[in-house]
């Protein structure tokens, strides 16, 4: 594969910025070629507050991928997730012209298309609208409608709706930071990518990603995703408890979490003691990890809480909704000592930790491999496979290069990969509709 062909996700978070480079090698797994990552300095909760400190984040973790990789970054795929997230459901129809001819693709564009005109709350936006299930003259339950007669067809759609303006605020940083904006998509459904697989899917899966500001969540059932939700909460506010609680400063309440807590307080003894220096002087603190591992387990069951009562929202207790794969834990979150115990007690559902390293190369860096690169490793793998759809779709277009860097070349309408054949229609109306969109929108303001 000639240098050039490569892709870049970038993963603006709470806590950090990650930009990752990397390419898909000859068998079909993605090769990571460089990584940078910098103190998220701007953004609180998943949304962007300062402009000015993001800008200089993601400059700072793209300079960090192009030293370690030797290459020049241009377009990038970028995660949207924060507190204005919402999901609902919504079913529409066409009635076709002429029935005596085979539904077509362009029929669920048609369809798509239609539900993007949804009147939605003053100043949101439909991020994604992702097909569920389709009808075709009343017979329910069909997955895949392309090629069937019929006169009228049905779909469910699965509708994540954003705040417009936060999602201009992250597109405007990418702009100030010299990059091109090449897709948004949603953060939990670019982790889900990078950590389940195929049998989880379809077996029924809740992806919970907790994160330093906000902890998403996506279900799958039957390969389709079924819902998705952001919960406010994430890290961040357990390091705060513990500085709160403990009298101490940031980090060393940081530090403390990662090395010391724990979910589940039965499991320290009551004379563990850890000694904390003091400031400037002061005498140093003593905290038993008894009452640490308190602090940490009553918010990281509150988090749990909420995000179970989101899996019920979706209806887990109806039998032909369960969830028979359980729990996927991922993000940075998910590495606190006895957390997967705790989460099975709390749902009664199977959980294991996800670690994105099923469709990465063989040689690639251990610490890539790590939850906390979930989110970055699915926006790389979003960012590949846009790739490959363009080059499909441009075989007979001279694709421009300058020096080894990538450039758009007339956005076109992205043609399937294998891999994405489920959910090529709304990545097709959606992203490329959108992303021109909120490009123009993002060309005007200059």
């Amino acid at each position: 594969m000639e240098v050039g062909k490569y892709s870049v996700g970038l993963d603006i978070g709470t806590t950090k910025i990650v930009a990752i480079i990397g390419r898909e090698n000859e068998y079909g797994k993605i090769e990571v070629l460089g990584i940078g990552k910098s103190k998220s300095l701007g953004v609180h909760r998943g949304v962007v507050n300062n402009i000015t400190q993001t800008i200089q984040s993601i400059q700072q973790a793209v300079e960090g991928a192009e030293a370690s990789s030797g290459l020049k970054i241009g377009s990038v795929v970028v995660g949207i997730a924060g507190q204005h997230i919402r999901s609902l459901h919504h079913s529409d129809y066409i009635t076709r012209a002429d029935s005596e001819e085979v539904i077509g693709e362009e029929d669920l564009d048609k369809l798509c298309n239609q539900v993007y005109k949804l009147v939605m709350l003053p100043g949101e936006e439909i991020i994604h609208v992702l097909p569920q299930e389709y009808k075709v003259d009343g017979q329910a339950e069909i997955k895949e409608p392309i090629g069937m007669y019929g006169g009228r067809l049905e779909a469910n759609f699965h509708v994540v709706v954003g705040q417009v303006s936060s999602i201009k605020n992250v597109g405007r940083c990418i702009k100030s930071a010299g990059l091109d904006l090449g897709n948004i998509t949603l953060e939990p459904l670019a982790s889900s990518d990078a950590v389940l697989s195929k049998e989880e899917k379809e077996a029924g899966v809740a992806l919970i990603d907790i994160g330093g500001g906000t902890t998403d969540l996506a279900i799958f059932k039957d390969g389709i995703i079924r819902h998705t939700a952001v919960i406010p909460f994430g890290g961040g506010v357990i390091t705060e408890d513990i500085k709160e609680g403990c009298s101490i400063i940031e980090k060393q309440a940081e530090l403390l979490k990662i090395k010391f807590g724990s979910a589940w307080p039965g499991e320290n003894k009551d004379n563990e003691i850890v000694s904390i220096p003091g400031l400037r002087g002061r005498e140093p603190k003593e905290i038993t990890l008894k009452n640490l591992s308190k602090i940490i387990h009553a918010r990281v069951v509150e988090i749990i809480e909420q995000v179970y009562t989101e899996i019920k929202n979706y209806g887990h207790d109806e039998q032909k909704k369960k969830l028979i794969a359980g729990i996927v834990l991922t993000g940075g979150g998910s590495q606190l000592k006895h957390l997967k115990q705790l989460v099975e007690y709390i749902t009664g559902m199977d959980t294991r930790i996800g670690y994105p390293n099923e469709h990465l190369a063989g040689d690639s860096d251990e610490e890539i491999a790590s939850p906390l690169y979930a989110t970055a490793v699915g926006l790389l793998m979003n960012a590949v496979n846009n790739e490959n759809k363009k080059k499909t779709v441009e075989n007979n277009e001279p694709q421009i290069e300058e020096e080894g860097e990538l450039v758009m070349a007339g956005h076109e309408e992205p043609a399937p990969t294998p891999q994405a054949a489920k959910t090529k229609r709304e990545k097709k109306s959606v992203f490329d509709v959108w992303s021109e969109k909120l490009k123009d929108f993002l060309d005007n303001a200059e």
